[in-house]
């Protein structure tokens, strides 16, 4: 009610200055030119009223801003703090986005009270979920989570934080998975030291695949699966029967006794070379 009667207050001042202006105006002709005929008068166009300066859209703008749900104004502090990354007074906060916090308890209290908002007592400032900085520790946080992170906990920590999750991709520090279920993308890092907990039923689905015996059969099941096999089996024995060599390892005798052609050099252990001595 107080911003309406401002306005209708408002309203009235710029009627009185209207009226006001045109009335100098017109005495100000009067005294300083000759009075005209009546037919140049009437010939005359009309003199066009002196415009005033009028403020009345804004202030209707900034009444419909005030008088919107708690958290339509919630909302539109939360972004201002989110763009800027500063921590801003309620008169700042007002300036900016139109939001009086102090005149309104409930927007005050739901500020105070918001988990993306941290207030010290005099400003207010966004609180992301994770307390980043650059890209360097953005890593070392992902390196605590082997399990996986979630982007969406990531995205808001600053600004660029998106375009450094690509950069260390890129550079293979990092892997950027998406996960089906929720259609979120999930990042882990790619270190071959971290230890993964893997349930058990997972494990022993793992381990009651059986795999085929034959390396073509292994070959044709990847490639159904959208993976390129890293042998070539097919193409290793045809040139294999092509050179006359045989796709069977050879196994190799172990020769357990010594030899007449044996160079004996520990001569001085006879008892090393008694079985050959009486062949």
């Amino acid at each position: 009610m107080a911003l309406q009667e401002k306005l209708d207050k408002f309203k009235k001042q710029q009627e009185k200055c209207q009226s006001t202006l045109t009335s100098i105006a017109a005495s100000n002709k009067t005294s300083a030119a000759p009075r005209p005929s009546s037919s140049s008068a009437s010939a005359r166009a009309p003199t066009p009223a002196i415009k005033f300066s009028n403020d009345t859209e804004r202030l209707q703008h900034i009444n419909g801003i005030r008088k919107s749900p708690v958290g339509a104004q919630i909302k539109r502090v939360i972004d201002l703090l989110l763009e800027t990354r500063q921590a801003l007074t309620p008169e700042q906060i007002n300036e900016a986005c139109y939001v009086d916090v102090n005149a309104n308890k409930a927007v005050f209290d739901s500020l105070r009270n918001n988990l993306k908002v941290s207030y010290d007592g005099r400003r207010f400032s966004y609180k992301s979920k994770h307390d980043l900085k650059d890209k360097s520790q953005l890593l070392y946080l992902i390196r605590k989570f082997p399990e996986g992170i979630a982007v969406i906990d990531l995205k808001d920590s600053y600004p660029n934080v998106m375009e450094d999750l690509q950069a260390l991709k890129a550079a293979g520090q990092i892997w950027l998975l998406s996960n089906f279920d929720s259609q979120e993308d999930i990042t882990y890092p790619n270190d071959p030291r971290a230890n993964i907990k893997v349930d058990d039923d997972l494990k022993q689905l793992f381990r009651g695949i059986e795999l085929p015996r034959d390396m073509l059969d292994i070959e044709k099941d990847l490639q159904k699966n959208g993976m390129k096999p890293a042998t070539n089996t097919t193409k290793r024995r045809a040139m294999a029967q092509v050179q006359g060599i045989s796709s069977k390892p050879k196994t190799k005798k172990k020769k357990n006794e010594i030899s007449k052609r044996t160079k004996l050099t520990n001569a001085h252990l006879p008892e090393l070379f008694q079985k050959l001595s009486n062949s």
